[in-house]
């Protein structure tokens, strides 16, 4: 992958189930139909960076369930650290601790391991992952195809220079994986009215699990179908992040960071971006509880 490389590349070892380079996305493109794309658990993402003193826009490296493994060919030693779902770490096979700064001799394999909980990881490293931007970010978009291809065996990853020592971090706080739930609030509308009282009754009960098609696109969910009181399409109309679109088999959707940026199904509400890193880390099976604010 291209880029600037002041401080070294990074040899992909084990690219894992999928891992891509994410920074905070592409924001204010909708109107071009360019999705936001980005981390999708951005709390877990800005932690990693601030954790090596890196500014919270700096691309880092998102894995999934099976993380990934990486050797710093940098001439030097490199500043990294692991966030998100909890996962072993390992710098050439021996242990590392998780949601902390570590420095990783040249040379050496730091490795993500699989998940003990949650679905997704974030590696940061000093200077950031350097491939080249595309309107603006460093993110690999899943649907549009944008940004770096996701990672490869073999794949040299440019990284930037380093700002220098990171700040020292007494405690660094990160939310955990959902456990036993995944309550998501919701704000109904705009196309709420679609669907029957049934339905609406439907979102606040414990009914769906999230499904294993879920993915950057959206989280995806199992369960009885919400049931329509008109019939019809809409024409396609702007869709936001958090949008719980309802396709024609009844089961809601969450768009996540890739969504579309239109879609033609209603939807029937919308969950705020600070409940979406949950989302992000919830496992195939969990259970899925809507809970409807006032408006």
């Amino acid at each position: 992958m291209r880029g600037t490389a002041a401080g070294g590349v990074l040899e992909v070892v084990r690219a894992g189930a999928l891992t891509t380079v994410q920074d905070l996305g592409r924001a204010g493109l909708a109107h071009l139909g360019v999705p936001r794309s980005g981390a999708l658990d951005l709390p877990a993402h800005r932690l990693a960076n601030r954790l090596v003193g890196n500014p919270p826009g700096a691309a880092s490296l998102e894995t999934t369930v099976t993380g990934c493994a990486v050797r710093v060919r940098a001439g030097r030693p490199v500043t990294a650290a692991v966030t998100g779902a909890p996962c072993p770490v390992r710098i050439d096979g021996r242990p590392a601790p998780w949601g902390a700064a570590v420095r990783v001799p040249d040379g050496a394999v730091l490795e993500a391991g699989t998940v003990r909980a949650g679905v997704r990881c974030y590696l940061a490293v000093a200077g950031g992952i350097a491939v080249e931007p595309v309107l603006g970010s460093r993110s690999t978009d899943l649907l549009s195809g944008l940004g770096p291809e996701p990672l490869s065996d073999g794949a040299l990853l440019p990284v930037g220079g380093a700002r220098g020592e990171a700040p020292p971090v007494d405690t660094a706080p990160a939310p955990g994986p959902p456990a036993g739930r995944l309550v998501l609030p919701l704000v109904p509308g705009p196309r709420d009215d679609w669907f029957t009282p049934d339905a609406s009754r439907l979102l606040a009960e414990d009914t769906w699990r999230v499904s294993a098609a879920s993915n950057r696109v959206g989280l995806r969910t199992e369960g009885p179908a919400l049931e329509r009181a008109r019939g019809g399409e809409l024409p396609s109309e702007g869709m936001v992040t958090g949008a719980v679109q309802v396709p024609p088999d009844g089961r809601p959707v969450v768009f996540l960071a890739d969504h579309p940026t239109t879609g033609g199904y209603p939807v029937v509400g919308v969950v705020p971006g600070e409940a979406l890193a949950a989302a992000a880390q919830a496992p195939p099976g969990l259970p899925v509880r809507f809970v409807p604010l006032h408006r």
